[in-house]
């Protein structure tokens, strides 16, 4: 008797370990500043997909601000970026704690006056005294001199 119940909890839990269960699956869409979230499996009552503020909500970022910014090494190049584009340093493009991806700034220096518009296409910098992070073919249109590595700089947002 205690040999037949053994052999059948043990049958159960063979089972049960061999049971495969769906995953949910999670797909994300990044559109403004907003993320959807799918499931695959929905378990819940609802059938509604739920919606997530993300912090990169236009209203989380000013229009215009001032601080200090530098630019990407090397390294950095052909990588891909936070919002899935492939980092180019011969690009106008730059990173943003908050803005959305695709946003477009007037990048001003506040020594010479030379500005240059740039796309948001990553996160960045993630330091907290510096504001923006510069491809390098950005940083070198708005700097007197190339051996510099942070400028003061003056951003303002030209389209979202």
């Amino acid at each position: 008797m205690k040999l037949s119940y053994i052999l059948k909890i043990s049958c159960i839990l063979l089972l049960v370990s061999c049971h495969t269960q769906k995953v949910a699956q999670q797909r994300t869409t990044h559109k403004g500043s907003r993320i959807t979230i799918k499931n695959a499996k929905n378990t819940s009552q609802s059938t509604k997909p739920t919606t997530i503020a993300t912090k990169a909500s236009t209203s989380d970022s000013p229009s215009r601000i001032s601080g200090i910014a530098s630019y990407y090494h090397n390294k950095f190049n052909g990588r891909k970026t936070a919002s899935g584009e492939v980092f180019n340093n011969n690009k106008l493009t730059a990173a943003h704690r908050t803005y959305p991806f695709g946003t477009l700034l007037k990048v001003t220096n506040i020594d010479n006056g030379k500005s240059v518009i740039v796309k948001v296409n990553d996160r960045g910098p993630f330091t907290k005294e510096k504001v923006l992070d510069l491809s390098r073919k950005a940083f070198m249109t708005i700097t007197d001199n190339p051996n510099k590595g942070n400028l003061q700089v003056n951003i303002e947002v030209i389209s979202q």
